[in-house]
Order: C-alpha cells, then sequence, then structure tokens
C-alpha cells in the first residue's frame, strides 16, 4: 500500500486565508453516501446489477449508508461516474467489469472517494475491488448439467466476449469434461471451445430475442440443458423452454428460486455470485474506518460463489441422490484445494 503524504500549508499571518478542501480522513462510524453505477441490463435484471444495488440498500439498512442512489447504464460510463463525483458521492460503487476504464481515471483523480469495482481489478490506494472464481461454482454446474443430459449435448452462451462472463463459460465447460473423464462418457458441449477459449455471445445484456434464438438453435442440436451467461438474457431462454419443453436451464448471479419462482419448472440450478454480501461488507469498511485496497476473491472456499440448492422435482426425483452426493463432493475438494479449477 502506499504511504500517503502529509500536507503542510504554511499561511503568514498577514496574509487572506483562503479555504482549503480536504477529504476526511477514514474515521469508524461514519455513515457514506453511496452511488452505484449499473452496467446494462438494468436494475431489476435478477443478476449482477439487482443484487449489488441490493447489497448497497443493505448497507443502508444496516446504518452504514446514510444514502443509496443508482445511475443506470446511460450513454457513458464516464458521464455517470462524473455525476456521482460532481454530487459529492463518499462511496461510488462500479457494477461490471465494462466500467473498470471509467472507474479506474475516476479513482485517480478522486483520491478523497472511496471506489468500490465490481468483477475488474483498480490499482489505486482508494478502490477496493471485489472478483470472483465463478468457474469454481460454473465446475460443479456443468458436472450436473452432464449428469442430467437425457441427449448427451448441453449447451452455453455469454452476454459480452468478456473474462468475467466467459469465466463461467469455461468452468462450465471443464465440469462437463471432468464428467466425461470420471465416468467414460461424452457429453458435448456446445457454445464454448476450451482450447480456443471461443464462443457463442449476444453481444450484449439485454437482447432477449437474440438469447432466445441462440436457444433455439442449441435445442436443434440436441441440447437439453442450456446455460446462459448474461444477466437478464436468460429470461428469454427459460421463456423458450417453457414453450419448447426441449431443454431445462441454469440461473445466474442470483437464486432463480428466490428471484424468479415463475421459472422454476425449468431452471434446474443456479450458479450463485455473492455480490450483495461483498458490496455491503465493502461499504462496511468504510464506515468502520477499516477500508483497505485488498482484493476480494469470492471462492467455493469462502462462499463468496455457490450453487444454489435444488428445488421442487429437481430435488425429488430430476437429479439422482447420487449425482448430488457427487457434486456436493466435488464442492467440499475444490474448497480444500483437491481439485483444480483452471
Amino acid at each position: 500500500m502506499k504511504k500517503s503524504h502529509k500536507l503542510v500549508v504554511a499561511i503568514a499571518a498577514a496574509s487572506l486565508m483562503v479555504p482549503v478542501a480536504l477529504a476526511p480522513a477514514n474515521a469508524a462510524g461514519v455513515k457514506q453516501k453511496v452511488c452505484v453505477a449499473l452496467d446494462t441490463g438494468g436494475i431489476n435484471d435478477k443478476s449482477f446489477n439487482e443484487l449489488s444495488y441490493a447489497g448497497a440498500k443493505a448497507a443502508k439498512a444496516k446504518g452504514y449508508a446514510s444514502s443509496v442512489e443508482y445511475l443506470p447504464a446511460g450513454k457513458s460510463y464516464d458521464e455517470n461516474v462524473k455525476k456521482f463525483v460532481d454530487k459529492k458521492c463518499t462511496v461510488i460503487v462500479g457494477v461490471g467489469y465494462l466500467l473498470g476504464d471509467a472507474m479506474t481515471a475516476s479513482a485517480k483523480a478522486n483520491p478523497g472517494i472511496k471506489y468500490i469495482m465490481v468483477d475488474y481489478v483498480i490499482d489505486a490506494p482508494n478502490a477496493k475491488s471485489l472478483t470472483y472464481k465463478t468457474n469454481e461454482s460454473s465446475f460443479l454446474a456443468g458436472y450436473m448439467a452432464a449428469g442430467y443430459s437425457k441427449t448427451g449435448v448441453v449447451a452455453t452462451y455469454g452476454g459480452a466476449p468478456i473474462p468475467t462472463v466467459s469465466i463461467f463459460m469455461d468452468g462450465y465447460a471443464q465440469g462437463v469434461e471432468y464428467y466425461n473423464d470420471v465416468k467414460n462418457k461424452s457429453v458435448k458441449v456446445l457454445g464454448w471451445d476450451r482450447k480456443t477459449k471461443t464462443g457463442t455471445f449476444v453481444g450484449g445484456f439485454t437482447d432477449q430475442v437474440k438469447a432466445k434464438e441462440f436457444s433455439v438453435a442449441f435445442e436443434a442440436q440436441k441440447a437439453d440443458v442450456i446455460f446462459p451467461v448474461g444477466g437478464s438474457l436468460v429470461v428469454g431462454t427459460v421463456d423458450n423452454s417453457l414453450k419448447s419443453g426441449k431443454s431445462v436451464a441454469l440461473w445466474v448471479d442470483a437464486d432463480s428460486h428466490l428471484a424468479a419462482p415463475k421459472y422454476d419448472s425449468v431452471v434446474m440450478l443456479s450458479v450463485l455470485k455473492g455480490l450483495a454480501i461483498s458490496v455491503e461488507q465493502a461499504i462496511k469498511t468504510v464506515y468502520d474506518g477499516k477500508f483497505t485496497k485488498t482484493t476480494y476473491v469470492g471462492t467455493l472456499k469462502n462462499k463468496g460463489v455457490s450453487i444454489s440448492p435444488l428445488y421442487g422435482k429437481y430435488k425429488s426425483s430430476l437429479i439422482s441422490k447420487e449425482l448430488q452426493t457427487e457434486v456436493a463432493d466435488l464442492a467440499t475438494n475444490i474448497a480444500a484445494g483437491y481439485i483444480s479449477v483452471e
């Protein structure tokens, strides 16, 4: 961590007094003005935007913040972050990899403001980055999807071709590979190639029509489990699953049973990312006067990533007890470091 330099201001007795605005030092028990810059997909995406903002609201409910507000993605990430600087927000939360450049520039230009960056690493003393090894939880989902599939074909697609999306897809494919190795099977993955690190992408996080088209195309290739990694894009997939009856889906980030229970019949499992609690805890460190730039990494071991419980028919009959036990054992072994997820 960089050492802070003391500011010494010498003023002669005869000189005019000029007001000097100094950023307040970390002080315990100071409620923060928290401002959240969202990515595309919207505040009600049932995924990363909504969960991150929920963490900020939880911080306010627990007394760590005096106020909480947000701005949707809009035309420019830079403009949104600047608006928050101009509004004198004391904590700015950036949600999503695509805000990384805007948040980095703002953090370096405004050392008196604390920045919390979701899904991107900022190297600045006033910025805390929140990252997640979602390939670990996706590995479990891939293994379970392979074990569930009746056709021997599963699929995935992403919103944008960025690291925080492809990490899910790669972990999912690795989980299928692991299943094939231990079971001597040949379940095929559509939508992601682990060797070339290329796959199928919508190109953003809002086009549910295109998401549905991808799902229909995957079904035509006999995929019966589809994993969309793109926030609200999952709605295009589950709506298609309800209509076609040919596939089930995996939800991303949030627990679909809690976020959108009307899709329970076609969502086998949710791949969870601890966005709400990590954002809340990061804000708490500012309130407590214990803020550091140390990057947070959510893992299976620290419960920063996980998979949801199975619900309804998936728990009672569609997913065998043997497969459920195998996935639970895998989670334990990955958390303990016995199985490496690349």
